[in-house]
């Protein structure tokens, strides 16, 4: 099996049909997988190879597509760099993989470091002038179009897909072929996609749901993805329109700004299908929704370790609030702290188990197996089940902030500003926020005799990590709570902060 296959089938199928609409460009499937078989081959010629790793630091641009296709075609392994990543967090991940190559583009390539990368020989521009390393379509250029993908084990790593850890590194999830597969299948069994859909896919294809929840779940059905850079609602809308958009899908802070703009009557004419994940659907925005389009927006649950896809509500009877029942082949389960089922009604964490379920952390053993115990992976979500098998999320135990689906996790923040000379202690944490989900909040301490901004402890976060991670709330404080061992209480922040919104603060631009 190779997850390329699915574009192969389509070559041969619908040789002459659209797969993908990028701007003004429009590829058949034919088209595609030629061109997929060029970077295939051009990657071998590098001496690229079964099991190397190939980086790719992109936008929603058709070499993302091009490129993954081609890595998987010869059996390399695709690894999918955040684009808001600056340098030391790209340096660290192509480190910690060791890829041997890496596609992006003249912009992005300036947080590609070309120092202290040992593994990396080759740089690859795909958009752009290539002041560093070779453009794309150099190495495209004389290589053939012939490239049938290799067969690969179910059990072959096939992608890296890089998630925030609580000591505050990366880790990367590794999906095998035959998780990918698997996933699509069964998605594509609850959307009920056709070859003539029209999937619109402006999520980040270096997440794991525009990646594989829709990307390859749309081309395992011969069907149409219609690319967009990134999400601006007004592009979006009119695409929608002009495109022909059948199938919808966004993050609740999408819907939520959808329900807020006066948009025309007829935009949703041709949507036949909406759906949600990577955070929480707020009640009351999936009942306004209903309300006003008179149709559901369905749900899905899972992570990145699960490829993402492990419960869809639903198929067969939707109920609102609920992230619905498993997805087929795939079990879950409530447990206590100690590993025992709960009873019905119960909160528990929520354990997953099927072949979604990811090989583990790459080169990460230990991570590993503290996540995934006799084949249930523990996700760190509290939740619970109903009396017809309906689940619930509730909490979560770890203390991942989710900001509109990206996971920021606080040691990861508070990593970069303890860096800072004038900071002391430094303790992050989310609060709600009725748009994005949840907000990144940070008290600090100062040293004695520091005078400092916070404006300008904001531009120290701007200069060293994702924007997204940056903190919109900063209080200063005198001192952090604690307990008697002297761990941080960041609930008992987050509580505070809730509590008191009179608390000394800089509020971030949105």
């Amino acid at each position: 099996m190779n997850i390329a296959h699915h574009v192969e089938r389509g070559h041969r199928l619908f040789p002459d049909k659209i797969a993908l609409i990028f701007e003004d460009k429009t590829f058949t499937y034919k088209q595609l997988d030629e061109l997929a078989g060029r970077v295939a081959n051009g990657l071998r010629g590098l001496g690229i190879k079964r099991g190397d790793r190939v980086a790719l630091f992109l936008p929603n641009i058709p070499e993302f597509v091009i490129g993954y296709l081609g890595i998987l075609k010869i059996g390399a392994i695709a690894v999918s760099i955040n684009v808001m990543l600056k340098t030391a967090e790209v340096s660290y991940i192509l480190n910690d993989c060791a890829a041997k190559a890496i596609i992006t583009t003249e912009s992005q390539s300036q947080q590609v470091s070309e120092a202290d990368l040992p593994e990396l020989e080759h740089i690859l521009i795909a958009e752009g002038q290539a002041h560093k390393g070779i453009t794309l379509a150099q190495l495209m250029a004389n290589a053939s179009p012939e490239a049938p993908a290799v067969e690969m084990d179910r059990h072959a790593p096939a992608c890296i897909l890089y998630t925030s850890g609580t000591t505050g590194f990366p880790k990367g999830a590794t999906l095998a072929h035959g998780n990918v597969i698997a996933n699509s299948y069964a998605a594509n069994r609850c959307y009920r996609i056709s070859s003539s859909d029209r999937l619109l896919l402006y999520l980040p294809l270096f997440h794991c749901f525009g990646q594989n929840a829709i990307l390859n779940t749309g081309f395992s059905a011969c069907a149409t993805i219609v690319l967009q850079r990134r999400f601006d609602l007004e592009k979006v809308l009119q695409t929608i329109t002009e495109k022909q958009i059948t199938m919808f899908f966004g993050v609740p802070t999408v819907f939520i700004k959808i329900l807020n703009t006066e948009i025309p009557e007829k935009t949703f004419n041709n949507v036949r299908y909406f759906f949600s994940a990577a955070a929480p659907m707020p009640i009351e925005i999936a009942q306004k929704w209903h309300d006003k389009y008179g149709i559901f927006i369905h749900e899905g649950y899972g992570l990145t370790e699960t490829s993402p896809f492990a419960t869809y509500n639903n198929d067969l009877q939707y109920k609102l609030g609920s992230i619905g029942t498993p997805i087929d082949n795939v079990e879950i389960q409530i447990v206590d702290n100690y590993g025992h089922q709960v009873q019905l009604g119960e909160l528990g964490e929520i354990l997953v188990r099927g072949p979604n379920v990811m090989l583990g952390y790459w080169n990460r053993p230990f991570e590993t197996a503290e996540v995934i115990q006799n084949g249930w992976f523990h996700t760190g979500d509290i939740g619970r089940m109903d009396e017809e098998g309906y689940f619930y999320i509730v909490d979560r135990i770890k203390d991942m902030i989710n900001l509109s689906g990206f996971k920021v996790y606080p040691s990861e923040v508070e990593n970069v500003i303890y860096q800072h000379p004038a900071v002391a202690e430094v303790a992050v944490y989310g609060v709600p926020d009725p748009i994005k989900g949840e907000v990144v909040n940070t008290n600090i301490v100062l040293k004695p005799g520091h005078n400092i901004t916070a404006q300008q402890i904001i531009d120290f976060c701007y200069q060293n990590m994702a924007a997204y991670k940056v903190p919109h709330v900063i209080h200063f404080v005198d001192a952090l709570p604690k307990n008697p061992t002297g761990k941080v209480l960041r609930r008992l922040l987050r509580h505070n902060s809730i509590q008191d919104v009179h608390q000394p603060q800089i509020l971030l631009k949105s």
